[in-house]
């Protein structure tokens, strides 16, 4: 597909498809770089994310084996927006700069295919600079709700509250130069994706 060097971010909210449409633009060529996981990594023990976390959370959200325990993390943060807020001020800067070398490393080694940056906080943690486009992936809240139960078992209440303290598709919408429908089968997902990734060549 000649020199294509675009960096894509990709982003979504909860139930949207976000992962599936990752995995189909890896099995079309492109590099894809998960934010969670990069997010794992920049606190992990003898990260300056490490002790800034704890130093801001406590010894008690470290695991016996000297990693951060995620779950009691979580369960410290969900439903405080101020613990939250706290914890992302921390990290989506430190995430920021990982993919920030990840992608340089790609193109250094001779990378010549899209990157793609899968992330749900794209637009909120303010990562739009790190890519040349963004793609929005799209689903009707019936949905997301439904899909989200068959794969998580989550009650509707709870998918709902995740929905709301998210930001709207119509917010992500005015960031997007691709919006992808997530509205019918898996196929005609596909398609769309093939179609949008033939105008990158």
């Amino acid at each position: 597909m000649g020199e294509q060097l675009r960096t894509i971010g990709l982003t979504g909210g909860i139930g949207s498809g976000k992962s599936t449409v990752a995995k189909m633009l890896a099995a079309l060529g492109a590099e894809v770089i998960n934010a969670d996981l990069v997010g794992h990594e920049v606190y992990r023990p003898g990260t300056p994310g490490f002790e800034q976390v704890v130093a801001a959370f406590g010894r008690e959200i470290v695991a016996e084996d000297g990693t951060i325990d995620r779950r009691k993390l979580g369960a410290l943060v969900f439903g405080k927006p101020e613990a939250l807020a706290e914890l992302n001020r921390i990290v989506h800067p430190l995430i920021a700069a990982a993919v920030r070398q990840k992608i340089a490393a790609r193109r250094a080694a001779g990378s010549r295919v899209p990157i793609v940056l899968e992330a749900a906080v794209l637009i909120e943690a303010n990562w739009i600079p790190l890519v040349d486009e963004v793609w929005v992936v799209t689903a009707a809240p019936a949905a997301v709700i439904e899909r989200v139960q068959s794969e998580r078992g989550l009650p509707a209440q709870q998918i709902e509250a995740r929905m709301k303290a998210q930001i709207s598709d119509e917010e992500r919408r005015t960031h997007a130069q691709v919006v992808i429908e997530n509205t019918g089968s898996l196929e005609e997902l596909r398609a769309r994706v093939e179609r949008e990734w033939k105008k990158l060549s």
